[in-house]
């Protein structure tokens, strides 16, 4: 590759990362880095240290214009009263140039979308077989949502939009009980190269966890606060009813709030509000599930 070319993202790269952090920030900040920046602010927490760096995964030419998709693994060291922890991020970015020069770099962070499937909620929350007898162990929920969030687990299949097929991976970690297999349209559950529209689809578990009466099940709270690790949040990022993203919490913060870890944007210990996303906006709408295996 065009060595001036590799310079420049090595350059803006190494100048994102010097924005997270107040000694080294310049005064023209990325817009998601001022969002970061802004969002732990509110909370009382600020970002003392940042690691970043890319890797490229494909490029792609049209006409004079050249596409380098890669991907920014992001490491940042947060600190909240007497809280340390570390987030930790994986951004998909597309740098464009015309020629061999730098003319846009943005970040594309895929929703879930809804399937072109007619559900209704009682099709989604039935189901009788009971596959597991186990309760739900929250313990080992997160034990796989830490060992997984940025890797994929060969048992499973992987999906170009992933997040709630990997919630629901740390949900059948912890022991929660699947129900209504062979009807995909049924309960909650996964079998070999098979799979219920909940096990998948963030529209599809949100309304299951608000009304399943056996296998697993989600309990409505009224606030983040009241959740723990191993519990489950629901994002309508555009506040239109159709859910579109699924996290699970694995800590909590120094505020009580939770931290929470993902896929699709792979991320670990993500403070839960999401208002550093690129599909965030102020019409947002969250559902906080506590989990009943």
């Amino acid at each position: 590759m065009n060595q001036k070319i590799v310079t420049q993202l090595h350059r803006m790269i190494k100048e994102r990362n010097h924005q997270f952090v107040e000694e080294t920030r310049s005064e023209n900040v990325d817009s998601l880095v001022e969002k970061k920046i802004n969002m732990n602010k509110e909370r009382g927490a600020e970002i003392v240290r940042s690691f970043v760096e890319g890797d490229i995964i494909r490029k792609s030419r049209m006409e004079d214009h050249l596409y380098i998709d890669y991907f920014q693994r992001c490491e940042y060291l947060i600190k909240l009263k007497d809280q340390v922890y570390l987030e930790e991020q994986v951004e998909s970015r597309r740098a464009t140039f015309v020629g061999d020069q730098l003319v846009e770099d943005n970040v594309f962070e895929p929703q879930e979308q809804e399937r072109e499937v007619k559900l209704n909620d009682q099709m989604i929350r039935d189901g009788n077989e009971s596959i597991s007898n186990r309760s739900y162990n929250r313990r080992e929920a997160v034990r796989y949502a830490e060992r997984w969030w940025d890797d994929y687990n060969p048992k499973y299949r992987k999906f170009t939009d992933n997040c709630t097929n990997f919630i629901s991976q740390c949900l059948h970690a912890g022991g929660a009980k699947m129900n209504g297999y062979p009807n995909r349209s049924n309960g909650w559950w996964f079998r070999s190269n098979n799979w219920s529209y909940s096990w998948s689809v963030a529209h599809a578990l949100r309304w299951y966890l608000s009304g399943a009466n056996s296998g697993l099940r989600g309990e409505e709270k009224e606030s983040a606060y009241d959740l723990e690790p191993g519990d489950v949040i629901c994002y309508d990022f555009n506040g239109d009813g159709r859910w579109q993203h699924t996290t699970i919490v694995v800590e909590k913060d120094a505020n009580g709030e939770p931290l929470v870890n993902a896929q699709t944007t792979n991320s670990r210990m993500r403070y839960w509000k999401y208002e550093d996303s690129t599909a965030w906006t102020p019409n947002i709408k969250y559902k906080f599930f506590k989990i009943i295996g």
